[in-house]
């Protein structure tokens, strides 16, 4: 009798500790009555565990305003469309230069389909370790989720590479129809590209070309996105028409050959011809005009200033 007990004093223990232990580790679940509410979400990792955060004000893009990229995005709204539509929609890689509206078209969608139930939930790349753990979560839910993680790149054999590979493709479990990845990086494969990775390409007999492992390996990540799209960088024409683009909408009324002259001065001092360079200079712009029309106002005298006479 003692000796059961002991035992029962034992696993009492025991049992408390797993408690205690997936209380830590195991995150809590989202509340659904948050996925009608909110648009997006952020997947928050502390001590071993992790939860879905709402994100209240998260940031508003309109599609419109994404010059130069317009079959890219075309492309990106079509394969979400599918996806809300409950059709059959593949997982998103958008690569390319800097500043040229990848984030932006991401971001751009909950605004064209966050009303046809929509979510984007952004996951940083050091918590891809519990990727399976984010998309174990939204399973089953009445909501389409498109998990995000921005700006995206590994070094080789890096944590988190190989739990994105598996649930892209390549774990027994398939990924549930409610959920798809969208990635943005400059690189085109995600991985770092060097020049020794072609010291193992050769020629057989036949004269067919035979990748080496270390680009196998490159390749095997992006090619488990069904929907590849390239943003690259601007001319002058297309960077002027955005700068244009952004004036009008902002209100800013200069002269047009001014304006012009403007904003590649400040392209050149920036060393970037991009969308993002030209929304930053009209930004700059249009606080620079409001605050010389605010501080000539304050200049200005006010009723029954001036000489008594």
């Amino acid at each position: 009798m003692a000796r059961l007990s002991l035992l029962i004093r034992r696993l009492d223990r025991v049992l408390a500790f797993a408690e205690r232990w997936l209380e830590r580790h195991a995150g809590e679940p989202l509340d659904p009555d948050a996925v009608r509410r909110h648009l997006a979400f952020r997947w928050e990792a502390r001590d071993g565990a992790g939860r879905l955060v709402p994100i209240e004000q998260p940031h508003a893009i309109d599609l419109d305003d994404l010059i130069g990229v317009e079959r890219a995005v075309a492309e990106l709204v079509r394969n979400t469309e599918q996806f809300v539509r409950g059709l059959p929609a593949n997982h998103v890689l958008l690569y390319g230069e800097r500043g040229t509206g990848k984030s932006s078209s991401v971001k751009g969608l909950l605004g064209r389909f966050g009303g046809q139930g929509l979510r984007l939930i952004e996951v940083r790349k050091t918590d891809l370790l519990q990727l399976s753990d984010v998309v174990a979560g939204l399973r089953g839910l009445p909501y389409r989720f498109l998990i995000f993680c921005d700006d995206l790149a590994f070094d080789e054999g890096e944590a988190g590479m190989r739990e994105l590979k598996a649930t892209l493709e390549g774990s027994l479990e398939a990924t549930p129809e409610n959920v798809r990845i969208v990635v943005t990086s400059n690189r085109r494969h995600l991985l770092p590209e060097r020049a020794r990775d072609n010291r193992d390409v050769r020629l057989d007999d036949s004269g067919e070309l035979h990748v080496g492992e270390a680009i196998e390996e490159k390749l095997a990540l992006a090619d488990r996105f069904g929907l590849v799209l390239g943003y690259y960088g601007f001319d002058q024409a297309t960077y002027l028409r955005i700068v244009t683009h952004y004036a009008r909408k902002a209100g800013v009324d200069c002269p047009p050959a001014w304006l012009r002259a403007e904003a590649l001065r400040f392209a050149l001092n920036r060393s970037s011809r991009s969308g993002r360079t030209a929304r930053q200079f009209v930004d700059d712009l249009a606080g620079r005009l409001a605050l010389a029309q605010g501080s000539e106002e304050r200049d200005l005298p006010g009723p029954g200033s001036g000489d008594a006479g």
